[in-house]
């Protein structure tokens, strides 16, 4: 164990052990920092030719900026292999580009090694930009605030041997990601083929033996619904021998309900094994609960089987309840929208088949997401204890 009085890490490499403490300095002192500049929205196009604009987290997925918008002007720019960190609302997402970019403001470019970029997502994940919010409705910080951050840098070869080791524990973790994401896309393609187009009564593909016709049925008439009733708030507690309270989406991870809120007071509830939806924006969301739940009302609760689980992710999936929030500036969907909606359902041996195949590749991609898990938490450990 290092001596906690000195300015050094709780991990070291071994060559580094008895090595120099780490040196205390300002952000500013040791990257090159650009803060963006928004082109005029006449200028933005979806014209791939033109300029890739960067104008916040949504232009970055996993680490990278993945190009979503365009610009025909050019403001404030970074390189290929620069670090992209927000500076505005969520402030401190941090990516790198691959592109040449146009910085929009709510960005800024940092010129910065692998050391630098490790160190800003560890910032991230301790909220450490979160001071500079106080008292203000809308989450930002300036050049000043990035210029002036305080920071713990080593020697330039411990530096490198700490990017190096997180580099290669960042391609594993990409490597996890893409698998999961191929495994999510052959289910979505699944979903498209094993259950009828619009305008059909049959499915594209299906399993040996099955030939017969769908039936359009109303969701209400081959599932019991109940639609959730808040409890009084002053009956919501932090206490797990309470009854745990199921309000909308926030609840749900990966389908599945993750106790979050309690309450002392039954008002709707659903069991073990029900399907929970989301009826209040976002609608549509769909998990199951391994718990017995007390019902709020941003869900429902559904007593359906894995069938019908695979026809409510489906419709999520190609929105079809937006139809209900048109006009509407809050999306929400009632008992009557969600009892009328329109299911085609096979008869009951295929509606069999077709639910142990999809919770069989759910198993899958459950596998995954913890496989991933694990090495992001691994992840996080070692930047506790390899950074300062």
């Amino acid at each position: 164990m290092s001596d906690s009085k000195k300015k050094v890490p709780k991990r070291r490499f071994g060559e580094f052990s008895n090595a120099n403490d780490w040196e205390q300095c300002e952000l500013g002192e040791v990257v090159q920092i650009t803060m963006g500049q928004s082109p005029n929205g006449t200028n933005y196009t979806d014209n791939p030719n033109d300029y890739i604009l960067v104008q916040g987290n949504a232009d970055m997925k996993n680490g990278q900026v993945v190009p979503r918008v365009w610009t025909k002007q050019i403001t404030k720019t970074a390189a290929i292999g620069d670090i992209i960190l927000s500076v505005r609302a969520p402030v401190g997402d941090v990516g790198k580009t691959n592109y040449n970019v146009v910085l929009g403001r709510g960005v800024a470019g940092i010129i910065g090694d692998e050391f630098i970029y490790q160190l800003l997502f560890k910032m991230r994940l301790e909220n450490y930009w979160a001071k500079y919010s106080t008292g203000s409705t809308f989450e930002s910080i300036n050049s000043n605030d990035l210029k002036e951050a305080k920071v713990f840098v080593p020697k330039e070869l411990e530096k490198k041997e700490i990017g190096m080791f997180f580099k290669q524990l960042d391609n594993t973790i990409a490597l996890h990601q893409r698998k999961l994401e191929k495994i999510k896309a052959l289910k979505t393609a699944y979903l498209s083929e094993l259950f009828p187009a619009e305008g059909e009564s049959k499915p594209k593909r299906r399993f040996a033996g099955f030939t017969d016709d769908w039936e359009q049925r109303k969701l209400g008439e081959v599932v019991q619904i109940t639609m959730g009733q808040s409890p009084n708030g002053t009956n919501y507690t932090e206490n797990p021998n309470d009854y745990i309270l199921v309000q909308g989406n926030v609840d749900m991870k990966n389908g599945q309900v993750v106790p979050r809120i309690w309450t002392k007071q039954i008002t709707k509830t659903a069991a073990i094994g029900d399907i929970i939806l989301s009826v209040r924006a976002p609608v549509g969301d769909v998990g199951k609960t391994n718990y017995n739940v007390v019902l709020g009302r941003g869900v429902a609760g559904i007593k359906g089987d894995e069938f019908i689980y695979q026809v409510l992710f489906k419709m999520r999936l190609e929105n079809y309840w937006a139809k209900y929030s048109t006009g509407s500036t809050f999306e929400s969907i009632n008992s009557n929208d969600l009892k009328e909606a329109k299911v085609f359902v096979p008869k009951e041996l295929e509606k069999k088949e077709i639910g142990i195949f999809f919770k069989q590749l759910d198993n899958t991609i459950t596998l995954h997401q913890r496989k991933l898990k694990k090495l992001q938490n691994i992840k996080k450990a070692y930047l506790n204890e390899m950074f300062i």
